[in-house]
């Protein structure tokens, strides 16, 4: 089983203490709400996790609470299908994939995205961690995945 992220990688680290621990799960959650939307999940989660798919879907539950829940605070392989692991591969995990490399990386677009929002609204975040877990959030960022994830259609389309 490849693992693409876990949250312990972050609070087990440089991790800002006044924060919760919950926090190191909401870049991982907003990557995941997008591959819920995008049908991009396992058999074995659809079966699995039902109920708390639907959840995210209807806006019930963000992401990260759904990686927390089911997913034992860690994003891999088993929890994604074929289509939503090649994905993942180029986009999230390999940030020195030929992809990623042309058209940027996950860890990267999340950073910049939110950092411009934050420098647009006057305010600076510490870390990335300080972002918040919220709908509005995860909207805010979703044309970005949206766009890299029609980038990497035609990338993959002009590879064969």
């Amino acid at each position: 089983m490849a693992k693409y992220d876990d949250s312990s990688w972050h609070y087990g680290g440089d991790y800002p203490d006044d924060l919760p621990q919950e926090n190191a799960s909401t870049h991982i959650g907003m990557f995941l709400t997008w591959c819920i939307d995008n049908n991009l999940l396992s058999e074995e989660q659809l079966e699995d996790s039902e109920e708390d798919i639907s959840a995210v879907k209807n806006r019930e539950l963000t992401g990260a609470e759904f990686l927390i829940n089911n997913c034992d605070e860690k994003l891999t392989d088993y929890d994604l299908n074929d289509l939503g692991n090649e994905f993942a591969k180029v986009y999230y995990a390999e940030e020195e994939s030929d992809f990623a490399k042309t058209y940027g990386g996950y860890n990267d677009d999340y950073a910049n995205h939110f950092d411009d929002m934050a420098e647009r609204k006057d305010f600076e975040y510490e870390s990335i961690y300080e972002v918040e877990n919220t709908w509005e959030n995860y909207n805010s960022f979703k044309p970005v995945i949206d766009k890299r994830y029609n980038q990497w259609k035609e990338y993959k389309d002009s590879e064969k």
